[in-house]
C-alpha cells in the first residue's frame, strides 16, 4: 500500500491504492492524516463529492440576499440623513460609521463568490481592516463632538475620582481622579487602532504574497502568529480605552443614548475579529479541513476555507447590524430640528 505526503507540515498522506467503489457507479480514494506518528484524520474523497455548503449556489444566494437587505436598510438610512442634513458637525461622523454596512456586507460577500481562488479572500479583508480603522476614529470624533471637545469633557469630569470595579479591570485606579492624562491616554489607547489596523492590513498582503501568511497557521515561521498578537494587544487596548472613556462620560453622554451606540459599534468591530480568531483555532485543531480534489489533491486551503465561513458569518450578521445601527442612530431626531428651524424661521416674519 503505497502513500505520498501532500504537506510535509502536517505529514498527511494519501493512500492512493485504497480505491473504493461507491455502489453509485463513482469511484474514489481513502485519505489518511497523518500528525507524527498518529492518525488525525480519515477522509474519504470521491471523484464525484458534494462541494462543502459555502462552495454551493444556496450559500451564496443566502448570503447575497441578506447583504442587499442590510444595503437596503442602510442605504434609505443614509438617505433619510442627507435628506435632513441641518447638523453636520454630528452627521457627517455618523455617516461615515454607518458605511461599515454596505462595505462590510458587500465586501464579504464578493469574498465569498471568489472563494473558489486561494487567497483572494486576503484583499477582500484588507478593504475591510482599513475601513475598521477608520469607522473607530469616526466613533471616537462623534463621542468628542457630542460633549463639545476635549475641554468641555474635562471640565464636566474634572474633581471626579474613578470608581473601581473588578468587572471593568479599574481596582488598580480606584480613588484615583479623572485628569487630562487620563482622556489623553483613552483617545491615544483608541486611536492606536486606526493606525496599527491598516498596516498590519498591508503587511498581511506582502507576507501572503511572499508565502509567509497562512490563516490559522500557528508556527513560529508563519507571518500569522505575529500578526494575530499584534492584533489582539491593538484590539485590547482600544477595547479597554473605549470602555473607560464611556464610563468617565456616560453621565455627560446620557442625552444621546449612548449604550446601544458602543455596543453596536464594539460589536461589529471587535467580534468580527475574535470570530475570525475562534475560527483560525478550530482551523489549527483539524475541525475545518480543506477541500481535495478527484484525485486527492489539495484544491482550496484550509485557511481559504476558513475565511469562506468567516465571509459568510458576516454577511448575515450584517443585515442585524444594519438594524441596530437604524435603532442606535436614529434619523427621526434631526428630521426634527429640520422642521423646528423651518418653523421659527416662518415665525419671525
Amino acid at each position: 500500500m503505497a502513500s505520498s505526503p501532500l504537506t510535509a507540515d502536517t505529514r498527511e498522506a494519501l493512500i492512493e491504492d485504497d480505491v473504493f467503489d461507491g455502489g453509485d457507479g463513482s469511484t474514489g480514494y481513502q485519505v489518511t492524516m497523518y500528525r507524527g506518528s498518529d492518525i488525525w484524520e480519515n477522509l474519504t474523497v470521491a471523484e464525484h463529492a458534494e462541494p462543502i455548503f459555502i462552495q454551493t449556489t444556496a450559500a451564496k444566494v443566502i448570503a447575497g440576499f441578506l447583504t442587499f437587505l442590510a444595503l437596503f436598510i442602510t442605504c434609505h438610512q443614509i438617505y433619510r440623513y442627507l435628506r435632513c442634513y441641518n447638523k453636520p458637525s454630528e452627521q457627517r461622523w455618523i455617516i461615515r460609521i454607518l458605511f461599515i454596512v454596505p462595505i462590510y456586507s458587500f465586501d464579504s460577500w464578493l469574498s465569498l463568490l471568489f472563494f473558489e481562488n486561494d487567497s483572494y479572500y486576503v484583499y477582500f479583508n484588507t478593504v475591510r481592516d482599513c475601513y475598521e480603522a477608520f469607522v473607530i476614529y469616526n466613533f471616537l470624533s462623534l463621542c468628542y463632538e457630542y460633549l463639545g471637545g476635549e475641554s468641555a469633557i474635562m471640565m464636566e469630569i474634572k474633581g471626579k475620582t474613578i470608581k473601581g470595579s473588578v468587572l471593568s479591570c479599574t481596582c488598580c485606579l480606584v480613588g484615583k481622579a479623572y485628569t487630562i492624562g487620563f482622556l489623553r491616554f483613552c483617545k491615544q489607547a483608541t486611536l492606536q487602532f486606526c493606525l496599527v489596523k491598516p498596516v498590519m492590513a498591508i503587511i498581511t498582503v506582502v507576507l501572503q504574497a511572499l508565502g509567509w501568511y497562512r490563516d490559522g497557521d500557528f508556527s513560529p515561521k508563519s507571518g500569522y502568529l505575529y500578526i494575530t498578537i499584534i492584533y489582539n494587544i491593538s484590539y485590547t487596548m482600544a477595547l479597554y480605552a473605549l470602555f473607560l472613556f464611556y464610563q468617565a462620560t456616560k453621565s455627560i453622554l446620557k442625552p444621546y443614548d449612548p449604550v446601544l451606540k458602543f455596543l453596536t459599534v464594539k460589536s461589529v468591530i471587535f467580534i468580527s475579529f475574535w470570530q475570525g480568531v475562534a475560527l483560525a483555532i478550530m482551523e489549527s485543531i483539524g475541525f475545518i479541513l480543506p477541500t481535495y480534489t478527484k484525485n486527492g489533491e489539495e484544491q482550496i486551503g484550509v485557511g481559504t476555507v476558513a475565511a469562506g465561513y468567516q465571509d459568510f458569518i458576516i454577511c448575515i450578521e450584517m443585515y442585524f447590524a444594519a438594524i441596530a445601527l437604524h435603532f442606535a442612530f436614529p434619523y427621526k431626531k434631526y428630521m426634527q430640528s429640520k422642521y423646528s428651524n423651518v418653523y421659527l424661521l416662518y415665525h419671525s416674519y
